[in-house]
């Protein structure tokens, strides 16, 4: 089918990469929308490449403060189409003032974030990422290798949004007691999932062994894992992020290794991600010495914000994103829980 020129909208991608690409062209075939992907990320000194679009779709590193929307509105761009479910990266307000439409993607495949959690615990445990270096090299030896039994062990969990209740789910499968802290707990889930809600999240840092972050980042949230909290938790236990950098102090969590507080660390989000996450920097001296720090400790495992990378979570993330690209040319609805302003 050939689209009426007239009906096409023009919509500008930040920070693309080739899956991202993909993923966008396959949801938009024959929907008359003309993708210009750009490999950098979007700010005030960057804007202008909006130039002509209507839409601008954006991830989450992408940095949208006032001035750089207002440049955006100054463009004529009328939708800002986030690729994630987290908008703490645009000022919601100024946004509203400048009568810009932004979405997100509210829900995509809860299961990939949830499930990469978890693989992110039972490397750290078992340390297999250092036994398979071990074995590349013919190194067959045990020793410094010994983990624990998750079984019957208590798994904390910060947020029990679709993607916490997931991840209480698959450590319940491991026979975990699973603890939960959330402002607005969900009582009903808990119950069917035999999870036990606690009124404090400091009753959750004492008892658990296992402490996994699911909470967006808030002003509220904003360094949940910070000196004084750390304190409360478990000698020995193992702390795991996937959701926002921000949510953990990463001098605080430095010292904690340091230490010996914690036992194990597991990092798929870093607060300092700008410039570092997505790139490949082989080639170049790390400059961030707080990050340079903790790839330094065998008890740490990081990867670079790829929790949401499976198949099904970029199919789901792009069709939201087109689904609200159509519904701004076609005055309808947007998708349910994606209109931020």
């Amino acid at each position: 089918m050939t689209e009426n020129p007239s009906s096409v909208i023009a919509a500008t991608v930040f920070d693309t990469k080739p899956y991202d690409r993909e993923a966008l062209r396959q949801a938009s075939a024959n929907h008359g929308i003309q993708w210009h992907f750009l490999e950098f990320r979007l700010a005030e000194d960057s804007a202008s490449a909006a130039k002509n679009a209507r839409v601008v779709c954006v991830f989450v590193n992408d940095q949208l403060n006032r001035p750089c929307l207002e440049v955006l509105a100054n463009l004529g761009v009328e939708l800002v189409a986030l690729r994630s479910t987290g908008f703490n990266n645009v000022d919601v307000n100024a946004a509203r003032e400048l009568k810009l439409t932004v979405t997100r993607v509210p829900v995509y495949s809860p299961h990939a974030v949830a499930e990469h959690a978890v693989a992110l615990l039972l490397t750290l445990n078992r340390k297999t990422h250092r036994a398979f270096n071990r074995v590349r090299e013919l190194n067959f030896s045990l020793n410094g290798l010994v983990g624990f039994d998750l079984c019957a062990k208590t798994a904390g969990i910060v947020g029990t949004g679709k993607i916490g209740r997931v991840t209480g789910q698959i450590l319940r499968g491991f026979g975990m007691r699973v603890l939960a802290y959330d402002v607005f707990p969900n009582h009903e889930w808990a119950k069917q999932a035999g999870v036990e809600y606690v009124k404090t999240l400091s009753a959750l840092l004492g008892t658990s062994d296992v402490v996994s972050l699911h909470t967006p980042l808030t002003p509220e949230t904003r360094y949940t894992i910070r000196a004084e909290t750390i304190e409360l938790m478990k000698r020995g236990s193992i702390l795991i992020n996937s959701s926002r950098g921000g949510l953990v102090d990463t001098k605080a969590l430095i010292k904690a290794l340091k230490s010996g507080h914690l036992a194990g660390v597991g990092l798929d989000v870093y607060e300092e991600e700008e410039g570092i996450f997505f790139e490949d920097l082989s080639g170049d001296v790390l400059h961030d010495d707080d990050l340079a720090r903790l790839l330094t400790f065998p008890n740490v495992l990081i990867t670079s914000h790829q929790a949401f990378l499976t198949r099904e979570a970029l199919s789901e993330i792009s069709h939201t994103t087109v689904t609200n690209i159509l519904a701004l040319a076609s005055r309808q609805s947007f998708v349910d829980g994606s209109v931020v302003t």
